[in-house]
Order: structure tokens, then sequence, then C-alpha cells
């Protein structure tokens, strides 16, 4: 028996290497190179087409959790990102290419995997004939024709937002005379490049801002954001201050020229562990390509900055997953068809690779073994983050994995206790289901 996968991101690796582990088969149906997505550039699997960064590595936050748990399930992607991981603080942060080529690397080596460089446009598609099972891991970016014929499936139940990538500049052609090596709370030269601006300067920049051109959406589609990662301008227009309390937040940055914290800060982070590029931190943007370059030039130590990456918007598919899916990831309308990534609704590099793992998980062990896992408990990361998926909400929206998406705390205490006793009722927890769950 084989399982066919449409999509080779990080949820399509994820559970192809999954299901390999549990001794089945799978296709993994790739339309690069033949077919790119607006975002898409290289050819190789598990593209990241945002930040390079994975966010926090702190087992202390959600995300951070969420790694430890993937990890003990033989995460691929939370390997290969520790292979080819860059300095980037308490984040987890890797070398893009490095990252892309190690993941095709390992899907090629795999005997159990089959990697077919073919465009998949629907799911009534001949080549998924003679398949156990088909799992739609195209991500956000999933073509037009795969969507429509997936919202076919599933009456119209089909959503969208937009999502914003940030622009990349050259390191050698920021002024370091105007820029500083720091990270947030930390003495000495740490692993984000910052460029501090005064108050006068950031109005400048504010006001360039906001009256640049942006690109306009299709007229058939409204803009829908999601709150975490808002385009730069469109926070900018929610308050002159809104920006330094967000990505040019100052705090725990003090420019060693003044002895002071600046005003705001741009930090930039590397790209490689070479740090030969830079990504411009939250600086998610849908400005026209010439505007980026003449306001982002504002920032003081980008003056004469080379964009080897200049933001872009596109079109990011969900679905309403509490109506149209079930425990298993399954499409209740089309039972055989299941939905991993963030086209089921979670957000962000780690969640969709979290949500193939535990497809494939399951998958593989109710296809090798016969059993019927259960998800984990809601009290866990990555269970959370699963009920997220479950939990009807009269507008879903896609989440990043949050303690917020956990069960109240049976006992009132202090904030900082909350911090440790969050993670430590996680732990237990997961522990618990790995023991009876046979994983």
């Amino acid at each position: 028996m084989s399982i066919a996968i449409i999509g080779g991101g990080l949820a399509g690796c994820e559970c192809a290497l999954a299901l390999a582990r549990a001794g089945v088969a799978s296709t993994v149906f790739e339309a690069k190179p033949a077919r790119f997505s607006p975002a898409h550039v290289s050819p190789q699997l598990a593209e990241l087409v945002c930040s390079n960064s994975l966010r926090s590595d702190e087992p202390v936050t959600a995300v951070g959790l969420l790694k430890v748990e993937m990890a003990a399930l033989g995460s691929a992607v939370i390997a290969v990102a520790r292979e080819t991981a860059v300095p980037a603080g308490k984040a987890l942060a890797v070398d893009r290419e490095l990252f892309a080529a190690a993941m095709t690397a390992r899907i090629e080596a795999e005997p159990l995997v089959t990697l077919t460089r073919q465009e998949i446009p629907t799911l009534d598609d001949p080549a998924l004939t003679g398949f156990e099972a088909v799992v739609v891991a195209a991500g956000p970016l999933a073509s037009e024709s795969l969507a429509e014929s997936l919202g076919a499936a599933i009456g119209g139940e089909s959503l969208y937002f937009y999502d914003a990538i940030a622009p990349i500049v050259a390191t050698d052609s920021v002024d370091m005379d105007k820029a500083f090596w720091a990270s947030r709370w930390q003495e000495g030269e740490g692993d984000y490049c910052n460029c501090p601006l005064d108050q006068d300067e950031y109005k400048a920049f504010l006001a360039a801002l906001l009256e640049a051109r942006k690109v306009p959406s299709r007229e058939f589609e409204k803009e829908l954001h999601f709150e975490g990662c808002l385009p730069i301008e469109t926070m900018a227009e929610r308050g002159e201050r809104t920006l330094t309390f967000g990505p040019m937040k100052p705090v725990g940055l003090t420019d060693p020229r003044t002895g002071r914290r600046p005003y705001a800060v741009v930090q930039l982070r590397p790209e490689n562990a070479a740090k030969s590029t830079l990504n411009l931190v939250g600086f998610q943007t849908k400005l026209a390509y010439g505007e980026q370059e003449r306001v982002f030039r504002l920032i003081p130590a980008l003056h004469a900055a080379e964009f080897t990456r200049l933001g872009s918007i596109h079109r990011n598919t969900f679905v309403n997953a509490p109506k149209v899916l079930n425990d298993r990831l399954e499409l209740v309308a089309r039972p055989g068809v299941y939905l991993a990534g963030q086209i089921t609704g979670v957000e962000g590099y780690v969640e969709s690779a979290a949500c193939g793992l535990w497809l494939g998980t399951q998958l593989g062990a109710r296809i090798a073994r016969g059993l019927n896992i259960a998800p984990p408990p809601v009290e866990a990361a990555l269970g959370a983050l699963l009920g997220h998926l479950r939990t009807p909400a009269k507008k879903f929206q896609p989440s990043n994995v949050n303690f917020g998406l956990t069960p109240p705390l049976e006992e009132r205490m202090k904030k900082a206790n909350r911090k440790m006793a969050y993670p430590e009722r996680a732990a237990k927890a997961f522990a618990a289901w790995r023991s009876v769950s046979g994983l």
C-alpha cells in the first residue's frame, strides 16, 4: 500500500518521512520546477519562503516546547534545522538554502519515498488512482485549480488570507557606522544587526511608509491578514507608535555610540552562517518594489542598502478545519483525503511541519500496525495545536501554537510561575500520552 502526498513543503516532507519510519511507502508529488507559486524560487523541497527563523528555541515557550515534542516523535524538520542553524539569539534560525537542500536529500535518499516532479491540479487527477489515501500538503499557496477542487469537495468552506514576505539585504551594504550587533538584554556582540533611529528619523520614515504606493489586491479577493504577520505598512496605519511597540521596538538594546536606548530600532537577522545577507525582521510588506527601496533606505544604516530580495504579498489558502476535518485530519466529505500543514489552519513553519509529522505518524501506525492513536492531550503543545483545528469558531482563523490554546491552569499563581507551569504540565501530559500510545 502507498500514500500519495501532494506537495513537497515542510508538512509534505515530514509526513512522508514519518510514514517511512512506520514502514509505509509514499509518493510525493511536487509541482516545482515545472510550476512555481508566486513566492517560491527554488526547485528544492521544504523551501522557506518567508523568514528563515523557526522562532523561539526556549522550551518554556509554546513553540519551543513544540520543537521538543516533535523531536521526540522523530521530526526530520527539527533535526535538519539544527544541522543547518545560524546564530539567532534565543531563536532557531537556519541557512535556508542548506536547509532545503538537506531536506531534499533526505527525501531522495529514503527508499520508501518516491519523489515525482508533477503538478496535481485536482483531487480527481488520474495520477492519484490506486493509492491507499491522498494527503493534500500543498501549503498556503495551493494552485487555484487545486484550491477550487478542494473547495468543491468540502462544499465551499474554503477560506483564505494574505501573507507578506520581508525584504533581504546584503550585509556589506549596511552602513555599520550607523548600526551595531547585539541581542536584546545581552551584553557584547549579539546575533542581530540593529539599525537605530532617533525620533526625527523615525517620523520621517513613518510618513514615507504611510504615503508609499502599495500593490493592489485583485478585485475579486477581499484582503484578510493574519494578525501575527501583518504587513509593516498595515501596522503603521494603526498609530504613530505602533511600530515602536512592535517590530521596531528598542527595548533591551543600547546603542554603543550613545550609551542610550534608541527611539526605534530595525533588527536584521542573518540569513546564513556566513552572515552575507540579512532579513529585515518584522518588515513583511506589500509595498511596490520601487517604493520598498525608497522607503527602507530612509533607515539611516540602510541608506545604501543592496536588496537581494524585496518583499511581496500572496494569497494563503486554508480550510475551516473544525467543520471540514475529523480528528485524523481527514475530510469529512471525502474519506481517504487528508490535509496537512498550513492549509489546515495552523500558522508557521514549525506548526506546519508538526501537522505533517502528526498525520504521517498516526496514519502510518494505523496502516502498518492497526493502531488508532488518539491525538496528544490538549495540555501538550502539539495537542493544543491540533485542538485548535477541532474547536468550532464563528470566524475560524489560522493560529500559531500558544499556551492560550491549552486549558487554564487549575491553580492561580503569579505570572512568573505560570511561565514554568504551562511547559511543566505539558511535558508530563505528553510523556503520559506517549507511554500509552505505543509511540
